[in-house]
């Protein structure tokens, strides 16, 4: 079976271990220094209801703590917005620009999978693979369960990760089925000690 590979060198968030998705929030700045010192290592803004002046605005921040803190920043979808504030990265859905384009903009690409036969067309510097459970932020989208999970370990050769309902009760799990990297969201974006929570998670993955 053919199996997802990359050509080209890898993207800082691609060497990450625990990678947090947020959206916009308030306290943005404050939110993300808590999860980078509870072991958080790379960052994505995923955020798709602002007006595209005031998502400027919020990636520039996110960019100022991201480089403040010396972890890389991921920009979702957005290679255009991504190459104006100096992110590192551009995350990318199987229903948005394809890898090739993107890299035009001059940028690292990650591509979300859901099933095999996506994780054996991807061709860009890392992928997610998921949602392993059911995640109200994937709304409509089916769990593709421990079995990708497994496969991947087995087959796919570029940095991948591990995303989609994924909290500190089932993470045990998920490592067991051959995870070494998480993304998450609510784990941390929802947690009342976001340091707490992202250590937790850290620790569960691993040296």
């Amino acid at each position: 079976m053919a199996t997802a590979s990359s050509s080209h060198a890898p993207s800082p968030a691609a060497e990450a271990r625990l990678y947090l998705v947020t959206a916009a929030r308030a306290d943005l700045a404050a939110f993300v220094e808590a999860a980078v010192r509870g072991g958080v290592d790379s960052v994505q803004l995923r955020e798709k209801d602002l007006p595209d002046g005031e998502l400027l605005a919020v990636l520039k921040e996110a960019r100022a703590v991201t480089r403040r803190l010396g972890v890389p920043l991921v920009v979702n979808d957005r290679p255009d917005l991504a190459v104006l504030v100096g992110a590192d990265c551009v995350h990318v859905g199987q229903d948005d620009l394809p890898v090739e384009a993107v890299r035009r903009f001059g940028l690292p690409v990650g591509l979300s999978t859901h099933s095999e036969q996506e994780l054996a067309r991807a061709q860009a510097d890392y992928v997610g693979v998921g949602p392993v459970y059911v995640t109200p932020t994937k709304q409509g989208r089916p769990a593709v369960g421990l079995e990708l999970v497994r496969h991947a370990a087995a087959k796919v050769r570029i940095p991948w990760f591990a995303i989609g309902g994924i909290d500190e009760g089932n993470i045990a799990d998920v490592v067991a089925a051959g995870a070494r990297r998480i993304a998450v969201v609510r784990a941390i974006g929802d947690a009342d000690d976001p340091e707490r929570a992202a250590r937790t998670l850290r620790a569960a993955l691993g040296p």
